[in-house]
């Protein structure tokens, strides 16, 4: 399993501009939705982010598919409702770098 740092060098996960959008919408609950090849890596980044929010913000990891910015994931009302924010990793900027 990579590290954030590892992840970071390979890939732009504009982590600084997620945290900042985070605390500009005062989200609470935030989904997040990645393409297939970083999907491995969720858990690294949602860890990552729960540290720099100390545990204040909820993360939720859509594991279904997801074929771009259109494919926004239908929760149901009750859950969706909830989610204050949703950020979805990209493809074709996030390729790696080397």
């Amino acid at each position: 399993m990579k590290t954030i740092n590892e992840l970071e060098e390979i890939y732009d996960l504009q982590l600084k501009k997620i945290i900042l959008d985070i605390k500009k919408n005062k989200a609470k609950m935030v989904l997040l939705q990645f393409p297939e090849g970083l999907k491995p890596y969720a858990t690294t980044i949602v860890d990552f982010l729960r540290n720099e929010f100390k545990d204040k913000v909820e993360f939720l990891i859509w594991m279904d598919s997801c074929f771009g910015a259109c494919d926004v994931p239908v929760l149901g009302n009750k859950l969706e409702k909830k989610i204050d924010l949703v950020i979805q990793f990209g493809h074709s900027s996030l390729m790696p770098s080397y």
